[in-house]
């Protein structure tokens, strides 16, 4: 009896030693699969280019320096929705010419700022079956259903300036940090108090609503500051114009003296008409305000005459080679992230003329 209960004793130990070894197996093996929390996508690029066979294009990717490989034999679709801006004509040129530089066929169309033809530009290019499709620009609700048939079609997406689910990769500059670093040099020049005119007609332009969204959020933080309704509408074509004529009126509404010293827009194109329109009442009182980085939005700025007080400018042409960058990625196998951000700039009176050295290469 006591022998049988030393070999159930030992038994139990020997079942005990042998599950404790089994966990500490399970577990080594659970570390050695899993991917580091924290790794972020140009480790993960890096990894896949060291363990991924392609053809080197020599050349190094504009935004993390790393390999980029060859399109050679590669057709590249590029579809803008139109080149009468500088962003636009810039990164436009920018997919065009990185697409040569690599060695691939670029298959590129203007949809000269109409919906309807830039859909058809889209849907020929799909005929044409491209090796992938680069989309610059426009209403995300309206190409949405345009893009869907790029997917549908099996032809690898990717996006300038466009947030869309059917979008391998967007590449753009953070528009969150743009709206918010822009609206807090508005309120803080005007000492947290005033009345601010905003030009808002294009929200349904993703980027544009952003900007807008971030200068309403940090307007939270300047209980003074004052939204003047109704908002002014920008347009196109004739933007500059209409500006100019839009801000004319408000001047004549608002005169000296009476709170008015801000106006704001999404892009640098109403901005432009605005500060020409304020120059021209000799209203020192206000001060305009854009994004982009157009090379006229930026001259004015240098100018310490003119009322255009600051600009987050972007790096257009740096944003349409990136795209190009990650397609060449993608098509060679190797993994790509979701958004590539390109960084922007912040432009004063105070660092105008610097700036122009860097925008302007």
């Amino acid at each position: 009896m006591k022998s049988k209960k030393i070999l159930v004793i030992f038994s139990l130990i020997l079942m005990i030693l042998l599950c404790s070894a089994c966990s500490v197996d399970n577990s080594a093996a659970g570390t050695e699969t899993s991917t580091p929390s924290g790794q972020n996508d140009q480790e993960n690029t890096a990894k896949d280019a060291q363990t991924t066979s392609f053809k080197d294009s020599g050349l190094k990717g504009v935004v993390d320096g790393l390999p980029v490989p060859s399109l050679e034999g590669k057709k590249i679709g590029i579809a803008v929705v139109g080149t009468d801006h500088n962003f636009d004509r810039q990164a436009y040129q920018g997919q065009i010419d990185r697409v040569k530089e690599l060695g691939g066929t670029p298959i590129a169309v203007d949809g000269e700022r109409n919906d309807q033809k830039a859909i058809a530009d889209i849907e020929n290019l799909i005929i044409q079956k491209p090796d992938a499709i680069i989309k610059q620009l426009g209403d995300t609700k309206v190409f949405a259903p345009t893009l869907k048939k790029v997917v549908d079609a099996k032809i690898p997406l990717f996006t300038v300036d466009h947030p869309s689910e059917y979008s391998i990769t967007n590449h753009l500059s953070d528009n969150y940090y743009i709206g918010e670093v822009l609206a807090r040099t508005i309120f803080e020049n005007m000492g947290g108090e005033g009345k601010v005119a905003v030009f808002n007609g294009f929200y349904g332009v993703r980027v544009v609503a952003i900007r807008y969204d971030m200068l309403k959020y940090v307007a939270r933080d300047y209980p003074k500051i004052e939204f003047i309704e109704p908002e002014l509408q920008d347009v196109i074509p004739g933007t500059i114009e209409d500006a100019r004529k839009k801000v004319q009126d408000l001047l004549v509404k608002y005169p000296e003296k009476s709170g008015l010293k801000a106006i704001w827009a999404g892009w640098d194109i109403p901005s432009i008409g605005a500060s020409q329109a304020v120059d021209a009442a000799g209203r020192k009182d206000i001060k305009v305000y854009g994004v982009d980085g157009d090379p006229a939005a930026i001259d004015l700025l240098a100018d310490p005459n003119t009322s255009f007080a600051a600009d987050v400018a972007q790096e257009p042409y740096k944003i349409g080679q990136s795209a190009v960058d990650s397609a060449a990625r993608y098509l060679a196998g190797l993994q790509v992230p979701k958004s590539v951000y390109v960084e922007p700039l912040l432009v004063t009176k105070e660092n105008a003329e610097q700036a122009k050295k860097i925008l302007f290469k």
